[in-house]
Formats: structure tokens, sequence, C-alpha cells
């Protein structure tokens, strides 16, 4: 559809687009209509004038502003009417009782003129097939036959006026090349204000993928989802820090009850440390404090007269009692708590031995 002139707006001209448009190349320029408009002005104020130029309404028709045109570009329909007499065109309303008494089919037709408000823009058949030359579109809109009169229809109800185009349009290049063939349109054009706005959101997407990308160079900035990765990564490294020392911390009081019970491997038979039972533990902790009492008895009987010794300072349990007093009902979180003890202070004595040495 390159062949097809479709001229796009530009400012508020759209009566000039849509005569371009109608006939298929730049015939009618912003001065060209201003000048019809001025000679239309003329006209009125002629015909006003007969009535008395002292009269009340010939006064008002001199302080109102033009109704052909305005700065904005718009041009009224005695404008576009007036350019198209100067080819030989006629507009007629579509919707008037006289042309609705002719029963023509649309399709019938050869081009129509569409108004909304202050908006002008052509239908027009090229070839043997229908386009939408809209100005605010971005190119040709292809319509079907059997969506002609819907389409129609459809401006109607939205309050668009529509005129017939009577009249033969003056040859062009598009109308002659598509008589010999027929078009496709894979893709409806846009709106020219939809496309601006597609293009703006291509920029910002663009710009926020470069902000991206700049980051990723070694900017220092980081988005979102790299902050989260950076702060989960801090939470694993200190969980395993936890996990780390706790490790060491097991293998300390294994270490020092594996030392406890070399100690007292003199007095008792040495077993695996790490496979003791409850009972066991139990057994062995009792026959430690015996020898304990057996000591303080032989240094209580060997002091001289007069002299007490004074008792070592017995083992207590996590409840205050003494560790001679314990019996099976001794919980095995508090045996726990006196092995560790007890094996803490054997560490400790045999580090001080050995510093001796």
């Amino acid at each position: 559809m390159e062949s097809i002139f479709h001229e796009k707006q530009e400012g508020s001209l759209c009566a000039q687009h849509c005569l371009n448009n109608l006939l298929q190349g730049e015939y009618f320029s912003p001065v060209e209509l201003s000048s019809i408009a001025h000679q239309l002005d003329e006209e009125e104020r002629m015909r006003m004038a007969e009535g008395g130029v002292t009269s009340e309404d010939y006064r008002t028709f001199l302080q109102q502003p033009s109704g052909n045109m305005d700065d904005s570009g718009f041009f009224s329909i005695q404008v576009i009417s007036n350019a198209l007499k100067v080819w030989g065109l006629e507009l007629i309303l579509f919707n008037s009782p006289e042309y609705q008494r002719l029963r023509i089919d649309p399709i019938n037709e050869r081009s129509f003129i569409c108004n909304y408000k202050e908006h002008w823009f052509t239908v027009r058949k090229l070839g043997k097939q229908w386009f939408n030359l809209n100005s605010l579109l971005t190119g040709p809109e292809l319509i079907s036959d059997t969506y002609l009169a819907l389409f129609l229809a459809q401006l109607q109800q939205e309050g668009y006026s529509i005129f017939v185009v009577k009249g033969d349009l003056p040859d062009c290049e598009a109308d002659q090349l598509l008589q010999m063939i027929r078009v496709q349109q894979m893709h409806r054009p846009k709106l020219i204000g939809e496309e601006l706005a597609q293009l703006k959101d291509q920029r910002v997407h663009k710009t926020d993928l470069e902000r991206v990308l700049a980051a990723d160079d070694g900017s220092g900035m980081l988005d979102e989802d790299e902050e989260d990765l950076q702060r989960a990564l801090a939470l694993s490294r200190q969980e395993i820090d936890m996990e780390d020392e706790e490790a060491d911390l097991r293998r300390a009081i294994q270490l020092s009850m594996q030392g406890s019970s070399r100690n007292m491997s003199q007095d008792t038979p040495q077993t695996s440390s790490t496979n003791l039972t409850s009972e066991e533990l139990r057994k062995r902790r009792e026959a430690y404090f015996e020898k304990q009492q057996q000591e303080q008895q032989q240094q209580q009987q060997a002091a001289p007269p007069g002299q007490i010794s004074q008792p070592r300072e017995r083992l207590t349990t996590s409840s205050g009692a003494p560790g001679s007093d314990l019996d099976d009902t001794m919980s095995e979180e508090d045996m726990l708590q006196a092995a560790v003890t007890m094996s803490l202070e054997t560490v400790q004595n045999h580090l001080k031995t050995e510093g001796k040495k």
C-alpha cells in the first residue's frame, strides 16, 4: 500500500489532510484554504450589510470571529465544499432524507468525508477495495466490503456527520494499480498517539536495560534481586559459622571426656569414652567419688593431733546435691553435666601437671 497517498496529522490541519487524501495528492495547502475561508466570510458580510450597515445584527456580525476558519487550522464544511467544487465534486449528507430515498448501497459509492466536532477524514475506494484514510492513523486502514456499512453506522452512532462525495475523482496511481491487484493487511495501523506511547515505553525499557547492564559492568549499582541475593548469602555464611562453632564445641567436649577417661583408666578398666552408656557413666562416677572419700579419710587419719584436714570440695550436680549422694534417680541431663564438669577439671589438672614438668 505504499502507492496510496496518506497525509498524517499536523497540528489542526485535518481538513487539508482530508481533501488531499481524498484527491490522492498535495492539492491544497493551508494558504489556499484560508483564501477560500476569507472569500466566504466576505460573502456573508455582504449579505448582512444588505439589512443596513447600521443595524444591530450587522455590528454583532462584525464583532464575531470567522465561522469558516480559526487560528488553529480548522476549516468549516463550507470551505471543504467550495474547495471540492473546483474539481466538479459536491457533498451530500449521507443520512439526509433526500439521499436515503435514493437507496444507494454504500459499496457502490466512491468516497465519503466524515466529520466529528473539528476533525475531518476521508474513506475512499481505491481500485476494488475500501480504505480508511484518517490522518490520525499511522497508515491507510483496509476496510472490507461487508464491514463498510457497519463502519459507517458505527460512526453515525458515535456522532459523526457523513457526507457522500459525488462526481468523478481525479485519476491517481493507487487507483490504477489496485484495479489490477488486491492487497491484504496483516496488521492494522495504530493511532499516532498510540504509536508515540509505544515508542516511549520502548525507550523507557531500553533505559532500564542499559541501567542494569551498567550495574553489571561494575558501576556499583545493584537492583533489588541482587541485593536480596547478597543478603541471602550473608545469612547462609552466618549459619555455617554457627554450625562450625557448635561442631568445635562438640569436639572439645569429646576430647575432654577422652582425657578424663585416660586418667581414670589407672583405677578402672579402659573402655571407649565415646560409646559409654548412662549406666557405665554412673558406675564410673561412683567409683571416682568412692576413691575421693577414701583419700579424704586417709588424709584425716594422717593429720597431726589437733589439726583437722579440710575435706576436698566435692562435685555437685546441677540440682545442688553433693556427688556422693548420686543414685539411680539422677536425670541423664544431670549426669551429662556432671561428667562434663568432671572432665574439664581433669583436663585442667593434667595441663597444670604438664606445665610443672
